[in-house]
């Protein structure tokens, strides 16, 4: 059953308060990704290898809590005047925000006792963040029920994200280097700021959103981690669509952790690195602004794959030419330029998903949805988290020492031919097996409204013993 609220478009103000979301979220996240290992290993003095298994853990942890939340979300039957999704983006937005600054605190508790505490921190991160997260992902679907806007969320969302990304980047180390006579207090008051920041723009977001269409889940379907898994086998474009993710995540996740090395190696200015970030987040957002309006004259599928053609062009050229710090940046702003319709689609192709599926079952399972496509997100990024050292090992890669010609052209090969490799598999996996075009979702939505209105039969739902979500 489906309330609905109101059938206005989406505002410019709605619009900005969605975006805002993502650029709060990634304030809190991005501190941890980016500086949670150096804050181990420089202040609490762990090795670094623990600080990987410490990843490697909460990550598996948290793809496994992610499906927790789908559960959570379908099992809402009666939801308040707050919505279905909304009151998670608030409420869980603080213990977030409190656990994300709790991580950079130092102590002078024993090694066993440090990586103890630093795991179930971060697991504990992992739980509120994915019951957050989530939760303003599959939301997008009960927003609005137009494809255009739900790329324009995405595009939104995605700006959102960069721009706090950018923040975390080039902030967070200048405030923690005014307190250089205590460099861990500097570390805690960066954390606080940045997450204090964060809380106050998931509750930007949750004010300053709608909710449109909220389903109410039926009686007869029990959502189960079990049914999440079902909700990405027995949902094609939702299985395409998740090994598609899987290969252009792992992609980036090496990229991101190669260039370090290229840039002191290969290219030897590691400060470039810093101007490359710069100049890639830029194209980014000015690919993002781009996204709406592509979208809207060619299709979300096309401009997806336009983006993967973009990303494996400015990669193939950096192995062929990029031998000099201009020419390296230029085809790396071309590669992220790339990127910015890739992951800004990501986000607005899952909500397609949520309709097909419901248009086959006649059960709307957001929740299942969303999680079970960020599960394949997280196992991706846990695994990819070794990919790079065992990379590196195989090369030859030898620390702090003069690379052999085999190591650095082991390192181009790492940081660019294997992205690309990856990016042109996802090309090939959703220009042949991706099938949910505008014209088919379009009829879908009809269909669905006609159900509703009791012009068509409602599907069958499958007992106990067959998925709900089954084709």
């Amino acid at each position: 059953m489906t309330h609905l609220h109101s059938d206005d478009s989406l505002t410019l103000r709605e619009k900005c308060a969605y975006g805002m979301g993502d650029f709060g979220s990634n304030l809190m996240l991005c501190i941890g990704t980016l500086y949670l290992l150096k804050f181990y290993t420089d202040e609490l003095g762990m090795p670094a290898f623990y600080g990987g298994a410490i990843f490697l853990v909460a990550k598996f942890f948290t793809a496994f809590t992610d499906m927790l939340t789908g559960v959570l979300l379908d099992s809402r039957r009666r939801p308040g005047a707050r919505g279905k999704f909304r009151p998670f983006i608030l409420y869980a937005s603080v213990p977030v925000g409190l656990v994300a600054t709790a991580q950079f605190m130092a102590n002078d508790f024993s090694l066993p006792v440090k990586t103890a505490l630093a795991t179930v921190l971060f697991m504990l991160f992992g739980l509120f963040y994915s019951l957050m997260n989530c939760s303003y992902g599959a939301m997008v679907p009960a927003m609005t029920k137009k494809s255009h806007e739900r790329a324009q969320l995405a595009a939104w969302r995605q700006g959102g994200a960069t721009l706090g990304l950018l923040l975390c980047t080039v902030g967070f180390m200048p405030v923690q280097a005014l307190f250089s006579q205590s460099p861990s207090l500097g570390y805690l008051i960066a954390a606080l700021i940045f997450a204090t920041c964060g809380v106050f723009c998931m509750w930007w977001c949750y004010s300053g959103v709608k909710e449109r269409y909220v389903t109410i889940t039926p009686e007869g379907h029990q959502p189960s981690i079990l049914r999440s898994f079902r909700a990405i086998f027995h949902n094609p474009p939702l299985l395409v669509l998740c090994i598609a993710n899987l290969c252009t995540l792992a992609a980036f996740n090496i990229k991101l952790a190669i260039q370090v090395y290229y840039t002191q190696y290969v290219l030897n200015d590691i400060c470039l690195l810093s101007w490359m970030g710069f100049f890639s987040m830029g194209c980014i957002l000015f690919g993002v602004l781009l996204v709406p309006g592509a979208v809207k004259r060619f299709g979300k599928k096309q401009v997806y794959m336009g983006g993967l053609g973009l990303w494996a062009a400015g990669d193939v050229m950096n192995f062929l030419w990029g031998t000099s710090s201009l020419s390296f940046v230029l085809f790396s702003c071309m590669a992220f330029f790339g990127t910015a319709f890739v992951n800004s689609l990501n986000w607005a192709l899952v909500p397609d998903t949520v309709d097909y599926g419901e248009w086959k079952t006649g059960i709307r399972a957001e929740g299942s949805v969303y999680t079970g496509y960020t599960f394949s997100r997280k196992i991706s990024a846990a695994l990819a988290g070794f990919l790079p050292g065992i990379m590196l090992t195989h090369i030859g890669y030898i620390p702090h020492a003069v690379q052999s010609s085999e190591t650095l052209l082991g390192l181009r090969t790492l940081i660019f031919l294997w992205p690309c490799a990856l990016a042109i598999s996802a090309a090939i996996i959703m220009g042949v097996f991706y099938t949910l075009n505008e014209a088919r979702f379009a009829k879908i939505i009809q269909e669905i409204s006609a159900r509703k209105k009791g012009e068509m039969p409602e599907p069958a739902i499958e007992t106990e013993k067959t998925s709900v979500l089954s084709l």
